[in-house]
């Protein structure tokens, strides 16, 4: 998590594409799926993340839309 942006594409470049290193990482976001939004818990925090990436992700989705569309101010 300490990667630069400048540094991104060198470090995305050193990164394992074996089907080995790929299974091992569907692996570990499955069980850090089952560990943090797991519903079976009756927990709402996964309930409020996903809904959370969603609004997050339809807003920036219509920002253009919605950046026209704000209340002037009157002083």
């Amino acid at each position: 998590m300490d990667v630069k942006l400048g540094e991104r594409p060198s470090w995305i470049l050193i990164w394992d594409f074996t089907p080995k290193e790929m299974v091992g990482t569907f692996q570990k976001g499955y069980n850090w799926f089952h560990k943090y939004v797991s519903v079976k818990k009756g927990d709402v925090t996964g309930i409020s993340m996903i809904l959370a990436a969603y609004v997050l992700f339809n807003y920036c989705r219509f920002y253009k839309e919605l950046k026209h569309e704000h209340l002037p101010k009157y002083h």
